[in-house]
This record gives structure tokens, C-alpha cells and sequence, in this order.
């Protein structure tokens, strides 16, 4: 059988389709020790507030855009933003048929003392996926030592072999970045994961796609999750030589 290794940055409240690639994999591996980017969706998301896609974030200390995810800190200001937040998820989903289990879990997610923007990132998903009864195990890039002086699908290689799979998943938007043969040439099998074309019912016939995992968790229940994290395909593509992309430091769809 098959053992299949996946990683992706942590984010906070990621998409469904985050989820299914855990769900999807025989180990998922959380890259802390990527390079924080800006303007991407670590520590940001959207909610749907008024039948509209609402923007938030986290704030975050000050830090050069040379350091790692697991080097940057909350700010100051989380407890107030993580208060405003609960505040309009609150009045945006309290007659969302879920609200009840799922608010509980957002409100101790966004009240955990941690500051590191990683570990706090870390814990939220961990907490989300025991709640889905998703039970893959997770472990960080950052504790494999793997060398800094290798290029991006090198070291990508190395996570998946230390980590004893033979086979890596990404997300389909990712497909441009990477050379099946190149993995091929080191014992690894490339696959992508497609997420199904889908929708489920929210206030009204109106379905907004693409929001934070809290959007679908309040309009669907435990056994309802398990039937959406199925909804995927997985490709595994003929190997194409030349198709590598080297330089591009993004392990995201």
C-alpha cells in the first residue's frame, strides 16, 4: 500500500479542499519552516457575512521578509482582533443549522495563548481535524533537518523519503511547479489532488464558493463533512520532462 505524504504552510482556517489533502494522505506534514509570504492566505481568510465574502486577517509583529512562518509572531493585538472576529461570527452565523457546535470550537481555537504564528496555526488545524474525524497523523517540516542548501523540489523529495512515503499529493493548482520525472528518478510518485465542483446549502440559493473551513462547518454536520472531504479526485500524471519550474518557493494551490 501506497504511503502518502502531503505538505502544505500552515494556515489558519484554511478552504475545504486543505482538508481533504490531510484527509487524502497517510501523513500530512505542516511546512513551518517555509518562508512567510505576504499577501497570501496564512494568516487571512473569508467568512460569509451578509450573503457577501467578508475579508479578516491576524496581525502580526513586524518581521523581514527573509523569516519563516515559525519565526513570525501574533501581534499584540490578537486578543481584541480574535474578540471582533467572534463578534461577527456571532451575529453572521447564528442561525446557521451548526452554529452551536461549531462556535465553541472557534472561540477556544482563536482564544489559545499561543503567539507563534506557526504553533497557533498548528493547534487550530489540529483541533478542526479531530472535530471532523480526520485522524492522519501531522508532524513539521522543521523537524526533519532537512538542508537549506538544496533547491525547493530536492527538498521536497528528501520531506516525503525521511518521512517514509513513496508517494506525494498536491493540491491541483500546483501542477505547474513540479517535474513527475524528477520525483519519478528519486522513488517518488507525483499525484494532484482536483477537488469536485461542489456546494451545500447556506442561507439561501445563493451559494458562495471558496470561504474559510468555519463557513462550511456551520451549515454542515460531522457525517455530512465526511461525505465533502471525499469529493476529490486524484490524478497521476504521465511524466513530462523539462515541466520542473525551479526557483519557485510555494508548496500552495
Amino acid at each position: 500500500m501506497a504511503h502518502i505524504v502531503s505538505l502544505m504552510q500552515p494556515y489558519l482556517f484554511p478552504y475545504l479542499g486543505y482538508f481533504q489533502l490531510i484527509a487524502a494522505s497517510s501523513l500530512f506534514l505542516l511546512g513551518d519552516s517555509l518562508q512567510y509570504t505576504r499577501r497570501g492566505w496564512i494568516n487571512r481568510n473569508r467568512l460569509l457575512v451578509g450573503g457577501q465574502p467578508w475579508s479578516f486577517s491576524f496581525p502580526l509583529e513586524q518581521g523581514s521578509r527573509s523569516q519563516a512562518i515559525n519565526e513570525r509572531l501574533l501581534s499584540t493585538q490578537m486578543r481584541p482582533t480574535s474578540q471582533r472576529l467572534l463578534h461577527t461570527i456571532r451575529h453572521a452565523y447564528s442561525r446557521a443549522p451548526c452554529y452551536r457546535q461549531v462556535f465553541p470550537l472557534v472561540e477556544e481555537i482563536l482564544e489559545h495563548p499561543e503567539r507563534n504564528l506557526a504553533r497557533f496555526a498548528e493547534h487550530s488545524i489540529r483541533r478542526i481535524c479531530h472535530y471532523m474525524g480526520i485522524d492522519t497523523p501531522i508532524e513539521r517540516v522543521s523537524e526533519l533537518d532537512l538542508a537549506p542548501d538544496i533547491d525547493r523540489d530536492r527538498r521536497l523529495i528528501e520531506a516525503v523519503r525521511r518521512s517514509g512515503g513513496d508517494v506525494y499529493l498536491n493540491p491541483e493548482g500546483g501542477r505547474h511547479l513540479y517535474c513527475p520525472d524528477l520525483f519519478h528518478t528519486h522513488g517518488v510518485e507525483l499525484r494532484f489532488l482536483r477537488m469536485d465542483e461542489l456546494s451545500y446549502r447556506q442561507f439561501d440559493d445563493n451559494f458562495v464558493p471558496s470561504l474559510s473551513i468555519i463557513d462550511v462547518l456551520m451549515f454542515n454536520p460531522p457525517d455530512e463533512m465526511q461525505h465533502l472531504l471525499g469529493r476529490y479526485s486524484v490524478d497521476r500524471p504521465a511524466p513530462s520532462p523539462g515541466s520542473a519550474r525551479p526557483g519557485v518557493e510555494e508548496y500552495e494551490s
